[in-house]
C-alpha cells in the first residue's frame, strides 16, 4: 500500500466520523475505521470490511492498553517523542497485517529484547571506563607531587637567583641582600597550600585536583561515566526503608536480600530467585581484624559463596567469616561484601506470600473482580505491601470490599492496594470491585512490592571476636528483603 493511500485514508477519517455519537467504527465502500478515543486523541484501526470485527475490536484494546507503558500524557508530543518505542510494541501486535497471539506481558518482554552479548559489552564497557578513572586519579595524584616538588624547590632556586643577582651586580650589593628577605617569606608562604591538600588525599578525600582532572576531560569531549552501580543506588534506595540506624557501632553487619518472582495468574512460579548479601563496615583500626560468627539454620539448600579472601574452610567448619590472612586487617571505613547466596526454585512453597486474582464477566460488559492475598511465610513481617492492579483505559472502578487501603490513579490506569504491614495477626485479606467495560485480561499484570526487616534466609550474625584472642568484639547489625520484581502476569 503506497504512503499515499494511507494519507488519504486517514485524511479522511475526521469527515467520516460523527461527532455527536458515540461509535466503535465507521464503514467507506472499500475500508472500515474502528477507532477508540483516547482522552484528546482517537486509535484508529484501518482494516477492510471483509475482517471479523471483534478481532479487529480486541487488537485495538490491546493497542489502547500498550499506549500507557511508554506515554505518562496521552498527548501528541508526548506519542511523537515515543514514537519509535511504540512502533518496536506495535510490530509485535501486528505482524504483515494479521494479528499475532501475544499479550501484554509477552509485548513487554519482547521489546525488552534483553541480550547477552549486549550484557557482556557494558560489563567490558564499566570496567574500562573504571580503569581509566583510576589511571585519571593516580595521573592528578602525580601532577600534584611534581606540583608540590617543583614548589619546595621554587623556593629555594628563588632565594639562590636572588642572591647571585646581588653577587653579580658591581653596584650596590647591600641594597639587593636587604630587598630579597623581604621578597622570599610571600614566595614561601604560598607553596604550604599544597601540602594541606596532599594530606587529605592521603586521608582518601576527594582531591580538587581529581575533580578539575575530571572536568578538563570533559570539556575536551572525552565522556566520563559514573559506575552502574552508583547509577542502580536510586532505584534500589526508594524500595528499601530511608531511615537511618542511629545505634551503629563500630563494626556493622548488614544483610540484604532481593526477591525475583513470576507467578501464573492461574498459579504455578514460571521464576523465583532470591539474591543475599552480607557487608562488612569497620570505623575503626583495632576491630580491623575480627571473625563473624553466624547462625545457619536454613533447610532450603541456599548456595552460600565467601568472597576470594575469606577463609572458605573456617567458614565451612565453623560457620565463622575471617580472612584467609589473619594477621591481615579488614579495610576501614567501607562497605566490603563477605558473603553471597543465591536460591531458585519452581516450588509454590517458596513464595512468602500467595496473590490469588479472579475476574470474571458480569454479564454487563464489565468484570467483577476478587483478590486475596495469604502470608504463607508466617514468621515474616512485611511492611508497605503495595499490589498494583491495571485498568482499562478511562475505567472507574467501584470497590466493594477492601482490607486496608486503595487508591485508584486514573493517569496511570491502576488500582493499588495498599497494606502497611502483613504478618500472621493478619495474615490473609481480600478486595473486592466491579470494572465496567474489562475484559479478565485487563488485570493483568499485578505488580507487587514489599521490603521487610526480616530475612527470607535463616541465616544471621550472633557473634564477632578479635583474631588474636578471641575476646568479644561489639557489633550492629541490620536485615533488609525487599522485592525487585514480583508479578502475576
Amino acid at each position: 500500500m503506497p504512503k499515499a493511500r494511507i494519507e488519504g485514508l486517514l485524511a479522511a477519517f475526521p469527515k467520516l466520523m460523527s461527532s455527536g455519537k458515540q461509535h466503535t467504527f465507521v464503514e467507506t465502500d472499500s475500508v472500515r475505521y474502528v477507532y477508540q478515543p483516547l482522552e484528546k486523541l482517537y486509535m484508529v484501526l484501518i482494516t477492510t470490511k471483509a475482517s471479523n470485527i471483534l478481532e479487529d475490536l480486541e487488537t485495538l484494546r490491546l493497542f489502547s492498553r500498550v499506549i500507557p507503558e511508554y506515554c505518562r500524557n496521552m498527548e501528541e508530543t508526548d506519542i511523537a517523542e515515543n514514537a519509535f518505542n511504540l512502533i518496536f510494541a506495535f510490530d509485535e501486535i501486528v505482524a504483515l497485517g494479521y494479528r499475532e497471539s501475544v499479550n501484554l506481558a509477552q509485548i513487554r518482554t519482547y521489546v525488552e529484547m534483553d541480550s547477552h552479548e549486549e550484557k557482556v559489552y557494558q560489563a567490558v564497557r564499566q570496567t574500562q571506563e573504571r580503569e581509566a578513572k583510576n589511571k585519571m586519579r593516580e595521573k592528578a595524584k602525580e601532577l600534584q607531587r611534581q606540583r608540590m616538588e617543583a614548589g619546595k624547590k621554587g623556593i629555594k632556586s628563588t632565594g639562590i637567583g636572588q642572591n647571585m643577582g646581588g653577587f653579580g651586580s658591581s653596584s650596590g650589593y647591600t641594597s639587593p641582600v636587604i630587598e630579597s628577605p623581604v621578597e622570599i617569606p610571600k614566595s614561601t608562604y604560598t607553596p604550604a597550600k599544597p601540602v594541606t591538600s596532599m594530606k587529605a588525599l592521603k586521608l582518601g578525600g576527594k582531591s580538587r585536583d581529581v575533580e578539575s582532572f575530571v572536568d578538563q576531560l570533559k570539556s575536551e569531549g572525552e565522556t566520563v561515566a559514573t559506575p552502574a552501580v552508583a547509577k542502580t543506588a536510586p532505584t534500589t534506595a526508594s524500595k528499601l526503608p530511608t531511615s537511618p540506624l542511629s545505634n551503629t557501632e563500630d563494626v556493622h553487619l548488614r544483610q540484604e536480600e532481593k526477591l525475583i518472582a513470576v507467578v501464573g495468574r492461574d498459579g504455578g512460579v514460571q521464576t523465583f530467585e532470591l539474591h543475599g548479601l552480607v557487608t562488612l563496615r569497620i570505623a575503626v583500626e583495632n576491630c580491623a581484624r575480627i571473625r563473624i560468627l553466624l547462625d545457619n539454620r536454613d533447610t532450603r539448600g541456599i548456595q552460600l559463596q565467601t568472597h576470594p579472601n575469606v577463609d572458605k574452610e573456617l567458614f565451612k567448619k565453623k560457620s565463622q567469616i575471617g580472612l584467609k590472612n589473619p594477621a591481615k586487617p579488614f579495610p576501614l571505613g567501607t562497605d566490603v561484601g563477605v558473603l553471597k547466596w543465591r536460591y531458585q526454585t519452581q516450588d509454590d512453597s517458596a513464595l512468602p506470600f500467595t496473590i490469588n486474582c479472579w475476574p470474571s464477566e458480569n454479564g454487563q460488559g464489565g468484570c467483577d473482580v476478587n483478590i486475596e492475598y495469604e502470608l504463607q511465610h508466617t514468621q515474616l513481617e512485611l511492611n508497605d505491601v503495595n499490589i498494583n492492579i491495571p485498568l482499562p483505559i478511562g475505567c472507574s472502578p467501584v470497590v466493594t470490599e477492601c482490607d486496608g487501603e486503595y487508591k485508584h490513579e486514573s493517569r496511570r490506569n491502576i488500582l493499588q492496594w495498599v497494606l502497611p504491614v502483613i504478618d500472621s495477626s493478619n495474615k490473609s485479606g481480600a478486595l473486592e470491585f466491579s470494572a465496567a467495560t474489562a475484559i479478565p485480561s485487563d488485570f493483568f499484570p499485578l505488580t507487587i512490592s514489599f521490603v521487610s526487616k526480616q530475612p527470607y534466609a535463616d541465616l544471621k550474625s550472633i557473634e564477632a571476636t578479635h583474631v588474636d584472642d578471641d575476646s568479644p568484639v561489639k557489633f550492629s547489625s541490620e536485615t533488609v528483603f525487599y522485592t525487585e520484581k514480583y508479578e502475576i502476569v
